[in-house]
């Protein structure tokens, strides 16, 4: 068995009281003072994220609109620098290869941040469909030389600036700052407004020389503000909640973005042809057999990724994921089904061992801060 990965922040887990577990290969911590609290404590005040684990994905040259224009859904040319958009690969079929962030850093250079699991898959998908020359488009993997972390929740912008001059209220939401100094912190960042829980907060980028030294000067700077560490347990609900697609259970080879309901990300009128434009296309302009929906289970059971979902006696979906949601105390889920049962107030059935258990259609997403 290969020796699990581990992000250069592993050393101070142990220091928190991580629990830790395999995640696609790497061991990360999973809670450290429990899943529900750290939820709520982002929630309420703010959580920090060591999310290193994540690809980072360099695209420069003088070709690279064009390319990242073929390559990915969304609309590059409506990047300007210090801009970030959500965007997806395709196979020619409309499934999905991967969910990423792209980063306007200047002209003709782009940083992709790309989930982990699919990093290699992904730099070999871009390398596999680069028709330029070198000299037109340069693409590398320079995950290794990052630390990531997120800072989540309502008093993230407080703590965070704390730390640094530069006036992070001027950040607005998906974009960011690409020379960011922290107090006694030898590397500059990249800082953006964004992230993956339903909160405020920022995603920083910084060498893994610096990573450390910025991990803890952000929890001694928000240790009396109630900012504690997070694993991925809360992550995962906290994304869930909030309804920010999972890749592998939302989004999949055989999920398109559109059945997901993320036609927001994707361009199917630019006027480059990008893999699986046809079929997405077709699938906006006519809409798409099954979609994503979310349920509220009536019945006292929680619905897994997975279980198979009915209307009567006919099996119309399954579920994506499901949790007891810790903000609302309901047993909610996502589930991918026909089109026809998507309409809220359908009741529905969900296979749980050998019970089916009612459900109802409810409103996404499940929670939605107030700004």
């Amino acid at each position: 068995m290969s020796e699990l990965k581990r992000t250069p922040l592993f050393p101070e887990y142990e220091k928190n009281g991580a629990k830790t577990i395999d995640f696609g290969g790497w061991d990360l911590p999973v809670q450290f003072s429990g899943i529900k609290h750290e939820h709520h404590t982002t929630r309420t005040k703010a959580g920090l994220f060591d999310v290193s684990h994540m690809g980072e994905i360099v695209v420069k040259g003088p070709k690279s609109l064009d390319f990242l224009q073929k390559m990915t859904t969304n609309d590059v040319s409506k990047l300007t620098p210090k801009r970030a958009h959500y965007t997806f690969m395709c196979y020619e079929n409309g499934g999905t290869v991967d969910d990423f962030l792209v980063y306007m850093i200047g002209e003709n250079d782009y940083l992709l941040v790309v989930n982990a699991a699919n990093q290699d898959k992904d730099y070999e998908w871009l390398i596999e469909h680069n028709e330029f020359s070198k000299d037109e488009v340069v693409i590398e993997n320079v995950s290794a030389d990052y630390v990531q972390l997120a800072l989540q929740g309502p008093l993230a912008e407080e703590i965070l600036q704390t730390l640094t001059e530069t006036d992070l209220s001027e950040i607005k939401f998906f974009r960011f700052e690409n020379q960011v100094g922290f107090s006694a912190i030898s590397a500059s960042a990249i800082v953006s407004r964004t992230g993956y829980t339903g909160e405020d907060g920022f995603e920083i980028y910084i060498d893994k020389s610096s990573g450390r030294d910025l991990w803890n000067k952000v929890l001694e700077a928000g240790k009396d503000k109630g900012l504690e560490p997070v694993g991925l347990g809360a992550r995962d609900t906290l994304r869930f909640e909030a309804n920010l697609a999972l890749y592998g259970q939302e989004l999949s080879k055989d999920i398109t973005p559109i059945e997901a309901g993320m036609k927001f990300a994707v361009k199917v009128n630019k006027e480059a042809d990008f893999i699986g434009k046809e079929v997405l296309k077709e699938q906006v302009e006519n809409g798409p057999g099954r979609k994503l929906v979310g349920i509220e289970m009536i019945d006292k059971g929680i619905p897994r990724n997975g279980y198979a979902v009915y209307s009567g006696e006919e099996e119309v979906g399954f579920v994506t994921s499901g949790t007891q949601s810790p903000t609302l105390q309901k047993n909610l889920g996502l589930a991918l089904v026909k089109s026809e049962f998507t309409i809220e107030g359908t009741e529905l059935y969900v296979q749980v061992r050998k019970r089916k258990l009612k459900a109802v259609v409810v409103k996404r997403p499940f929670y939605k801060r107030e700004n």
